[in-house]
């Protein structure tokens, strides 16, 4: 995420679910064999845990079973504000399940059945408590169904602010980090379960309807257009968005992956347009720095709302305020959400602590690119932050930053400062193979700061936990950085 339109507010859009601590049925463990009876056999059944444990934030997400594949299909009516819903999640146990939990804002939910049986369900604050009419075994998979309908409602925050689904003046904008899936279709709500996704959208006609990874075509039927899109790619969950309204479109291809680009029309062609229309110029720079771009589609959609000051790297196609290109034309975003398809999206987190890791590298991409694009270089954009960063920025350790300061100067700025700090220290040849190596090896699945301080030191032959230490973890500001 880009947030350089926040720095002359505090108020981030961002988003948290509200009463997640219960889930809504007993820990304690239930006898109960796979046909649904009770049972003296050993094997015992639990509820999954509320929440994935992440250490920022212990009820996101929830336990007990790993998604594969969501299939998402809604029909949402500006005019009504109203949304109605079928989502297909295919998972597997990875405990023996009594009941799961999944994240479900707002909504009220029809009806539940898993593998084809009408289960129960209860709701408790945000999360949707789900018992199915049979024990569900570790290991084995299972498909839950749910149908759901309603007025969708961003989540708050006095912290983070708001974000999730948005309604507007010609559609609405799903969108936001940590979360946001959660206000339009019950998910797992953690980057630790990534999965894949087909999203249906039906929409009346008129009306575009924009979302992740490949299109899959579109249909009109009745006065409704439903527009497809899959994503191939595990995708974490906040990544997804749907953006509907009227756009100026763009589509084509590049290196045998389609390009869609979205603009609003709300705002006069210009700038925005000819600045995303850059996209796969930007891609294949970075892909010249990170490897292979790790996606099947490319694109951006530019959306101007006042709720909405920040640009967000949803997957395969990120979204920006149009605010980012009311001075013109504006590449340097673009790089920092293209980085993000790398860093962020297919390298996803694995706790929220370890956000440095998406917003250093793609703060230092943009470094990257405005060297290539014939701006100052990295050293001078290095030499720059470090002299004149405010001290909050040096109180603030980008490493563990706290979950007040997680989008703050000091995971940005700072974290983009720890990059250069290593590319010092190990020299480029090095610092370029351990960024080719982190996109290649992590590729598609979750990292952290402990096994990114790992290769780095695999690669580079150099002991470099206390650099890594020094630049994530201190109060103070560090030495200048020094080649070894």
């Amino acid at each position: 995420m880009s947030r350089r339109l926040l720095r002359a507010s505090t108020a981030l859009v961002l988003t948290i679910p509200l009463g997640l601590a219960a889930c809504g049925s007993s820990d304690e463990p239930v006898p109960i064999s796979a046909s649904g009876a009770p049972t003296s056999s050993s094997r015992q059944f639990r509820p999954g845990a509320p929440g994935a444990g992440d250490p920022y934030f212990p009820t996101y997400g929830n336990g007990g079973y790993d998604v594969g594949h969501y299939r998402v299909k809604v029909r949402y009516d500006p005019a009504t504000d109203r949304l109605t819903g079928t989502a297909t999640v295919r998972a597997a146990a990875t405990q023996d399940l009594s009941a799961f939990n999944l994240d479900l804002a707002g909504l009220t939910v029809r009806s539940v059945t898993v593998d084809g049986a009408p289960a129960k369900h209860a709701r408790t604050g945000n999360e949707l408590v789900v018992t199915p009419a049979r024990g569900l075994v570790s290991g084995n998979g299972f498909v839950a169904e749910i149908a759901y309908e309603g007025v969708p409602e961003p989540l708050a925050n006095e912290v983070l602010g708001v974000g999730g689904f948005l309604h507007t003046d010609t559609g609405a904008i799903a969108l936001g980090q940590p979360e946001s899936a959660s206000t339009w279709f019950p998910v797992n709500d953690h980057p630790s379960d990534k999965a894949t996704y087909d999203f249906e959208v039906a929409v009346p006609d008129g009306l575009t309807a924009v979302s992740n990874g490949v299109p899959a075509g579109k249909a009109g039927s009745g006065g409704w257009t439903t527009w497809k899109w899959a994503e191939r790619n595990p995708m974490a969950s906040y990544l997804s968005t749907l953006v509907i309204g009227k756009f100026r479109l763009t589509q084509g291809e590049h290196k045998g992956r389609p390009v869609f680009h979205a603009v609003t029309t709300e705002v006069a062609e210009g700038a925005p347009d000819r600045s995303i229309a850059r996209t796969t110029e930007v891609a294949d720079y970075l892909e010249g720095v990170f490897g292979p771009y790790p996606f099947a589609a490319y694109g951006g959609v530019v959306v101007s709302d006042s709720r909405i000051r920040y640009a967000l790297e949803t997957q395969s196609r990120p979204v920006y305020s149009a605010g980012f290109f009311r001075g013109g034309d504006n590449t340097g975003v673009v790089a920092h959400e293209l980085a993000h398809q790398w860093f962020g999206n297919s390298v996803a987190l694995a706790r929220w602590q370890d956000i440095w890791l998406n917003e250093g590298l793609a703060t230092y991409a943009e470094w990257l690119w405005a060297e290539h694009d014939g701006e100052r270089t990295a050293q001078a954009e290095f030499d720059a932050r470090y002299a004149g960063s405010p001290a909050r920025v040096w109180r603030t350790p980008p490493g563990d930053p706290g979950v007040e300061n997680l989008f703050s100067e000091s995971v940005y700025q700072r974290g983009a400062m720890t990059v250069h700090a290593l590319r010092v220290t190990v020299g480029d040849s090095a610092f370029f193979e351990i960024l080719k190596a982190w996109a290649s090896q992590k590729r598609d699945d979750n990292g952290t700061t402990a096994e990114f301080v790992a290769l780095s030191e695999r690669i580079s032959g150099k002991k470099l936990a206390p650099l890594f230490d020094t630049w994530l973890t201190s109060t103070t500001r560090p030495d200048r950085p020094t080649p070894r």
